[in-house]
C-alpha cells in the first residue's frame, strides 16, 4: 500500500475582504434533531475547504447543541457562513464570536 501524504493549506484569502486578519470564530447552534442537521452544518465548512479545529454535540430531547470552534478565517467570512447555517430550516438560533471574547454577548457590547 502507498503512504498517504497529508498536506496542511494555507489559509485562504478573503476575496470580500482582503485586508482582513484571520481569527478563531466560535459557532453556538440550536437545531432540530435531525438525522442530517449535522452533516449540512458541517457541509458549510466543507465547501470552504475548511475542518473545524473542535466539534461538540449534545442532544437534549429534540434538539441539538452544536459548538463549532473554526481557525484560519476571516471575521467577515465567519459571519457570511454562520449566516448561511442561520438559514438552514432545521437551525432554531445561531451565534457566532470571535475566540477573543468571552461569548456573544461580549460581542454585542463591543457593536454598541
Amino acid at each position: 500500500m502507498h503512504a498517504v501524504e497529508t498536506t496542511h493549506t494555507l489559509s485562504r484569502v478573503d476575496a470580500w475582504c482582503v485586508t482582513s486578519t484571520h481569527c478563531q470564530a466560535r459557532y453556538q447552534i440550536i437545531a432540530e434533531a435531525e438525522p442530517d442537521v449535522l452533516c449540512r452544518v458541517l457541509n458549510y465548512f466543507a465547501l470552504q475547504f475548511l475542518t473545524p479545529s473542535q466539534v461538540t454535540v449534545d442532544r437534549k430531547e429534540d434538539l441539538l447543541s452544536i459548538d463549532i470552534v473554526m481557525d484560519g478565517l476571516s471575521w467577515h467570512r465567519a459571519q457570511v457562513i454562520g449566516e448561511k447555517i442561520r438559514n438552514l430550516i432545521s437551525v432554531c438560533t445561531l451565534q457566532v464570536w470571535p475566540a477573543d471574547c468571552v461569548g456573544p454577548e461580549a460581542v454585542a457590547v463591543a457593536a454598541q
